[in-house]
């Protein structure tokens, strides 16, 4: 909290305020300078006044704006793309002592991306373990799900790899329906991904749910699918 002295003028420049999702200001984006994003995968079609962060629990919050580390954050992506961080934010050691950062303090995030050479903004690709390996190709399953998820007959999605005898895995949607009665059909599905990804990236499975099981921050759960 701010001292008492910048309380009241930090209050009237709203740049702190939490609003629940059913309340109109937090629809209304104009209200605030600074709207700081994080927690699961940013929109694409995010206001100008957002900022799109990057950090955990290990780091203390979000510690990179926009890509972009903060003075004293270090960042490091490795030949297989494995992020780490390290910095005066990161924690010490979990409860049971253990601490996860190696001997010089890097911590290994679990995330996969890539450094941007010429602007060094960092792009998250996703969890090392969300990975589907299919036929011998790398597809990641967020931007399959935000082309899935344009399809009106779509409420939720989430991409998972299914075990497959020929391929290794199978790409696969698991769908929540907007209406149970007209479910979206796996080819309409196949051809909005093959409109702007490679083919591979097209789900071969279509399955169907009432709900995707999600963390309290709303990440979906996918080993429970």
């Amino acid at each position: 909290m701010p001292p008492t002295s910048s309380w009241r003028p930090w209050r009237e420049r709203r740049t702190s305020r939490s609003y629940p999702p059913h309340c109109a200001a937090w629809r209304c984006t104009t209200l605030f300078r600074r709207i700081l994003l994080g927690g699961s995968a940013i929109p694409a079609d995010r206001p100008a006044n957002t900022v799109a962060t990057y950090g955990m629990t290990e780091s203390g919050a979000g510690v990179l704006y926009d890509g972009l580390a903060l003075n004293g954050v270090g960042l490091m992506v490795g030949n297989d793309g494995a992020i780490s961080l390290s910095g005066p934010s990161m924690l010490r050691c979990y409860r049971v002592r253990l601490d996860p950062k190696d001997a010089a303090g890097w911590y290994r995030t679990g995330d996969v991306g890539s450094v941007e050479p010429t602007t060094g903004r960092l792009t998250v690709a996703g969890r090392a373990d969300d990975l589907i390996i299919s036929g011998g190709e790398n597809v990641w399953p967020d931007p399959v799900e935000r082309l899935v998820a344009a399809d009106p007959h779509v409420a939720e999605v989430a991409v998972i790899g299914r075990p497959d005898p020929e391929w290794g895995q199978r790409v696969t949607a698991v769908v929540v329906p907007v209406d149970v009665a007209e479910p979206p059909s796996l080819e309409a599905l196949r051809e909005l991904v093959k409109a702007e990804l490679p083919a591979w990236c097209a789900p071969r499975a279509l399955e169907l749910a009432t709900s995707l099981p999600r963390t309290a921050l709303g990440k979906v759960r996918r080993r429970q699918l």
